[in-house]
Parts: C-alpha cells; sequence; structure tokens
C-alpha cells in the first residue's frame, strides 16, 4: 500500500521501533495516530486466554486514530507492535486532525463515531470468538 500524499501532510514527526518493540500498549493513554511509512506491525489484543494477533499493518496503514476520534475514549483498545525489522512511523498532527475533524458536518461524524463503535465491537467479537474455540 502506497502513502496518500493528504496523510503526509499531516506528518508531525518520525519515530522508529526496533522488532518487537510495542508502539501502542492496550490500556494505556494516548492520542496519537500513526502512519506506517516503512515495515509492519501486529495489533494484538489481551483475551483472558492469552494474547490474540488480530492484524498485521504495513506501510500506509493508519493505526491509533480511535482514541482520537471517540469523544470519551481514553484509554487504548489494542496494542500495536514492531514486526519483522525496523519500523518507521509518522506521527500525525493530533492537534490538524481534530480541528480538521471539527469541520465535518455533525452527520459526518456521528457516522466516523459509529464506524470506530462498530470495528471496535466486531474486535471484542473476534477476541470472544477465538477464546470460545480455545476452550
Amino acid at each position: 500500500m502506497t502513502i496518500d500524499g493528504l496523510v503526509y501532510g499531516y506528518v508531525a514527526s518520525e519515530e522508529v521501533y526496533p522488532d518487537k518493540a510495542v508502539i501502542i500498549e492496550e490500556g494505556s493513554k494516548g492520542d496519537w495516530v500513526y502512519v506506517i511509512l516503512e515495515g509492519s506491525a501486529k495489533v494484538r489484543k489481551r483475551t483472558r486466554k492469552g494474547v490474540v494477533t488480530l492484524d498485521t499493518l504495513s506501510e500506509g496503514d493508519i493505526f491509533g486514530e480511535m482514541v482520537l476520534l471517540e469523544t470519551g475514549q481514553e484509554l487504548r483498545s489494542a496494542s500495536v507492535v514492531a514486526a519483522g525489522g525496523l519500523v518507521r512511523l509518522g506521527v500525525l498532527d493530533s492537534e490538524r486532525l481534530v480541528k480538521d475533524y471539527g469541520t465535518l458536518s455533525p452527520q459526518l461524524r456521528a457516522l466516523m463515531r459509529s464506524l470506530i463503535r462498530r470495528l471496535k465491537e466486531t474486535t471484542d467479537s473476534v477476541c470472544n470468538a477465538v477464546v470460545e474455540n480455545a476452550e
């Protein structure tokens, strides 16, 4: 996947993580949004039966947006861990994202919040299914 030029316009700084480094810790506070510039990362979620890998992210994928765009949400819902070597990330300008998000119509913001809630519900359902199959 390539990185859209519009996304590059939001990159405020860059960070590099070695293989297996935790980029985002599930349950932690934070409002940074990232785009993968190089490398890959695993999205992982804790369950009562252990950690489940939900996805592998690669160049151009954005993560960390749920906390920023979902009103009242303060804690990260999953961990993201560098996978397979160095990962170079662009840290998106949160202030600019919030400002631009605020210019959207209330209907479009509600739609985006609904999509984020649905993604979280689907993630929880997948984790529950994995736990049930492991029992």
